[in-house]
């Protein structure tokens, strides 16, 4: 099982590489900490960001501007074993003139270790297969290929993400988006830490370093009666990024 996982891995992170991405709006802002949800049960979670000062102009003509536009997306999850988890999202966003905007739907295969949150070593992939509105993308179909890397110790954790998104299609394209997480546990249910998410542009030819997106959050993940929540700030730290963007995750297992 662990062998064919690993060659899996290999084989689409390499075909994802030989792909032409197109720009698409970010409904979720996580790492991911290669958890699943318990066997025969459900959870939900809500994802929300919103630029409180954003770049003013679409990444595509007719696309949708990041400044002042709340992006989102309604997560529900099932697991299906200990190494595998189903989830389906139903992106949306609002944009600055307040119009609701649906971004289609989202399919994604979670494949990790069996009790990550216990191991100091974690590993897993994760492969999110979309269907995407002209508003938000300039492929119809896409497809994001998330390793998972992470290490504990103590109260410490650093979790990696080497992410490759990938657009489907005529002017579709591959690219390298990494994202980085390390936090402190300074409470019971209570976290503190950074996080990192980068967009390098595509494959072969990667964007101008002041033109990529390069985000710090920093965040905190805590426990408010039975609902898990994430908050972060974040300041973008390049041209080709939102200066200020806020994000919330509100999740629960049902």
């Amino acid at each position: 099982m662990t062998q064919r996982l690993r060659t899996s891995i290999l084989v689409l992170a390499v075909s994802a590489a030989l792909l032409p991405r197109a720009a698409r709006a970010v409904d979720e802002i996580q790492v991911y900490n290669a958890e699943i949800v318990q066997v025969g049960r459900f959870a939900l979670e809500q994802h929300l960001n919103y630029a409180i000062n954003g770049r003013k102009e679409p990444d595509f003509p007719g696309g949708l501007v990041p400044h002042h536009a709340l992006n989102g997306t309604p997560e529900l999850a099932y697991g299906v074993t200990k190494w595998y988890e189903l989830g389906l999202y139903v992106p949306f966003a609002v944009n600055s003139d307040n119009q609701f905007l649906s971004n289609g739907f989202k399919i994604r295969h979670l494949f990790a270790v069996p009790d990550a949150g216990q191991r100091n070593f974690f590993y897993g992939v994760n492969f999110e297969i979309s269907y995407l509105m002209p508003k938000f993308s300039e492929t119809r179909y896409g497809l994001e290929i998330r390793p998972i890397i992470g290490f504990r110790n103590g109260d410490y954790e650093f979790i990696v993400n080497p992410i490759v998104d990938v657009g489907i299609g005529k002017a579709g394209e591959a690219t390298f988006a990494p994202a980085a997480r390390f936090a402190r546990k300074v409470g019971k249910d209570w976290m503190v830490g950074l996080e990192y998410y980068t967009d390098f542009g595509a494959f072969g030819r990667f964007a101008a370093p002041d033109n990529q997106l390069h985000t710090l959050f920093a965040v905190t993940d805590f426990k408010l009666g039975e609902f898990d929540i994430n908050l972060g700030i974040g300041y973008g730290v390049t041209n080709g990024s939102d200066r200020v963007i806020a994000k919330l995750i509100v999740g629960r297992d049902l």
